[in-house]
């Protein structure tokens, strides 16, 4: 299935495997907290790093990182452990794109690998001006590609909808009325 956009200009468009990008490192001491587990802020700062990387390679250009959705850790990365990160185009607009990122942790001692996270950056093609610079279209290659567009396409609506829901509420929020929420919640109530 082709539409027309793709018809119309194929110069300016890119597959999504042109800028698939897999960054591995070791996990080191220094990167521990006192548990013994690897920081949240050092694997968000990787993935920032792979999102970069794959942004930048199919835009062409530098990118910044306007959001992250779904930073949640499923399982911990221990010291020693070989941590990769695959980062792929799955959504563009105008100047924008959404990089999907799947985290992998593996103990080469005991030969097992763990899905630790995936997140979904939305990173900003930059131009010399400091403006938003429009960005090359995206070559779905496979089902599997057309699928994580699609996922994007949904996830954009559901993040407007509870942005906008989310406003909504808070304009109807009365205390009074709301107070009773709190009565199995684990706080106190100093000065009302």
């Amino acid at each position: 299935m082709t539409n027309k956009k793709t018809e119309l200009d194929k110069s300016n468009y890119k597959p999504v495997s042109y800028s698939q990008t897999t960054i591995t490192e070791l996990m080191i001491p220094s990167y521990a907290n006192f548990g013994g587990k690897i920081h949240g802020g050092i694997l968000l700062s990787l993935m920032d790093k792979v999102a970069y990387a794959c942004a930048a390679k199919h835009s062409g250009d530098y990118c910044v990182t306007v959001s992250v959705d779904t930073v949640d850790f499923l399982h911990p990365v221990e010291v020693g452990d070989l941590v990769s990160l695959l980062a792929s185009v799955n959504h563009v607009g105008k100047t924008s794109l959404v990089v999907g990122i799947k985290v992998l942790a593996e103990n080469v001692t005991k030969g097992n690998v763990r899905h630790t996270n995936t997140s979904f950056f939305t990173m900003v093609c930059m131009g010399t001006d400091n403006k938003p610079k429009e960005i090359p279209g995206l070559v779905l290659e496979n089902r599997e590609d057309v699928r994580r567009y699609l996922e994007a396409i949904k996830r954009k609506e559901l993040k407007n909808n509870y942005k906008k829901e989310l406003n909504n509420q808070k304009t109807r929020i009365t205390i009074d009325k709301e107070l009773y929420k709190l009565e199995n919640e684990r706080c106190i109530i100093k000065n009302l």
